[in-house]
C-alpha cells in the first residue's frame, strides 16, 4: 500500500467499526470466548494504529452494547475487566500514536472502576492531537436518543425549538461529526442499534472476516473502497 497515495485521495474524516466474531473466532479453535475477546483487543489497536496513519480524524469502536449485558455473568465481567485493564494500561499506545480516548455510552450504568479509567483515560489524552478514538461502552444508539430527548426536556427546551441540530447537541459526544463508513466484521449485515442518529448517509462494507483476525491492510483496502463510492445524500448530480 501507498499510503500517500490513499491519503492524497482523501480518507473518511469519522470512521465507525463494528468489531463483530471474537466468540465465534475462540469456538472455531476451541476455545473460550473470552480468549476471542483478548484478541480482539490487539486488532482494535492494530485498526487504530492504522487510522491514525492514515489521519483519519475520528474511529468509533462498538465496544460494549446495552444489550451485551444480556451475556453470561463471567462474560460480561471478563469484558469489563478487559475494558478497565487496556484503558490503564496503553497510555504508551495512545501517546506514540497521538490518540486521544472518548466515550460514547451511559457512563452512569458502569461498574464504578470502568468508569473512573475511562474519565482517566480520557482525561490523559485529551491534549494528543491525532485521531480520536471513541469507546462505545455501554452503549446504544436508541439510548443514546432517548437520553438526549430526556436532556433536552429537562433543559426545558420546548417542542418547538427541538429539531435536527438540537438532538446532535443533546447526544453523548455532540462534537463528533457524522459517520462516512461503517466497517462490520464477522459476515453479519445489520447495524445492531449502532450509531443510529449518526449513520443517516454512511456508506457501509461488510466483511466475512472475524474480528480478531481483521488486518490492517484489509482496513486499508476498505479505505480505498470508500474512496471509490458515489456519496449524493439524496441529492442528483
Amino acid at each position: 500500500m501507498n499510503t500517500a497515495e490513499i491519503i492524497a485521495r482523501g480518507v473518511p474524516e469519522h470512521v465507525a467499526v463494528i468489531m463483530d466474531g471474537n466468540g465465534r473466532w475462540a469456538k472455531k479453535r476451541g476455545l473460550a470466548r473470552t480468549a476471542g475477546h483478548k484478541e480482539g483487543l490487539n486488532a482494535a489497536k492494530r485498526i487504530v494504529a492504522a487510522a491514525a496513519e492514515l489521519g483519519i480524524r475520528y474511529i468509533t469502536l462498538y465496544t460494549f452494547s446495552t444489550e451485551n449485558w444480556k451475556r453470561t455473568q463471567e462474560e460480561v465481567g471478563y469484558l469489563m475487566g478487559l475494558i478497565k485493564g487496556h484503558l490503564r494500561a496503553e497510555f504508551e499506545f495512545y501517546k506514540k500514536n497521538g490518540i486521544r480516548v472518548e466515550h460514547i455510552g451511559d457512563l452512569e450504568g458502569l461498574p464504578e472502576g470502568v468508569r473512573n479509567e475511562i474519565i482517566s483515560a480520557k482525561k490523559d489524552t485529551e491534549h494528543f492531537t491525532g485521531t480520536t478514538c471513541i469507546l462505545a461502552i455501554n452503549y446504544g444508539g436508541r439510548d443514546e436518543i432517548v437520553r438526549g430527548i430526556k436532556k433536552l426536556m429537562a433543559d426545558g427546551v420546548t417542542a418547538a425549538d427541538i429539531d435536527e441540530e438540537a438532538i446532535t447537541k443533546s447526544l453523548d459526544y455532540p462534537e463528533l461529526p457524522p459517520v462516512d463508513l461503517v466497517i462490520r466484521t464477522g459476515g453479519e449485515k445489520r447495524l445492531s442499534n449502532f450509531l443510529l442518529w449518526q449513520t443517516a448517509y454512511a456508506e457501509f462494507i461488510f466483511s466475512d472476516t472475524m474480528w480478531p483476525d481483521y488486518s490492517s491492510d484489509e482496513f486499508v483496502s476498505h479505505i480505498e473502497e470508500f474512496q471509490h463510492r458515489t456519496r449524493r445524500f439524496g441529492a442528483v448530480e
